[in-house]
């Protein structure tokens, strides 16, 4: 049974911050979406790609009114190595994720398969919740490939905001 649906309450979610605060879903207040970016660590190579693109677009996205986080399992350490090295200063970076939290978001679960992963990580996961705390969409991966690209993601919120487009698979 699924945990996450469009058109229902998200799951409870509070993380701290490398800004040093701690987050949590049911005080955002976005005004079109509250974008959640689950990634594995800072031990992936394809994260670090995709966190810096988004990076790079995190403007456009507040223009739509849509909040940012991007969450992963790693240490508060970790999670600050993570801004410096891979230069990803524009993102509110959430760290510490619990495996227990992460498949109250139906992400997928890996354990490591090498000295550089961690013993367990989940993968990532892409989601747009609504300032009502429902969610509107979720894309989730089993792998670190195939995640949805910043670009269409964005041409989606325009879209789903000109059209009132509903959010769908709630059945």
């Amino acid at each position: 049974m699924k945990n996450v649906l469009p058109r229902k309450e998200a799951p409870q979610l509070r993380v701290q911050t490398t800004k040093g605060v701690e987050w949590n879903l049911k005080d955002e207040n976005p005004e079109n979406f509250t974008m959640i970016v689950f990634y594995r660590g800072i031990h992936c190579p394809v994260c670090k790609k995709y966190l810096t693109e988004l990076n790079s677009k995190i403007s456009e996205f507040q223009e739509r009114g849509v909040d940012t986080i991007c969450i992963s399992a790693n240490t508060e350490e970790l999670a600050k190595k993570t801004v410096e090295s891979w230069d990803i200063d524009k993102l509110n970076i959430g760290y510490g994720l619990l495996t227990e939290d992460a498949r109250k978001w139906d992400l997928y679960i890996s354990e490591g398969i090498n000295d550089k992963e961690p013993d367990a990580f989940f993968e990532p996961g892409l989601f747009l919740i609504k300032p009502d705390n429902s969610v509107y969409a979720a894309s989730i991966q089993s792998m670190p490939f195939a995640r949805p690209e910043f670009d269409a993601v964005l041409k989606a919120v325009d879209f789903v905001l000109d059209k009132s487009y509903p959010a769908r698979g709630e059945a």
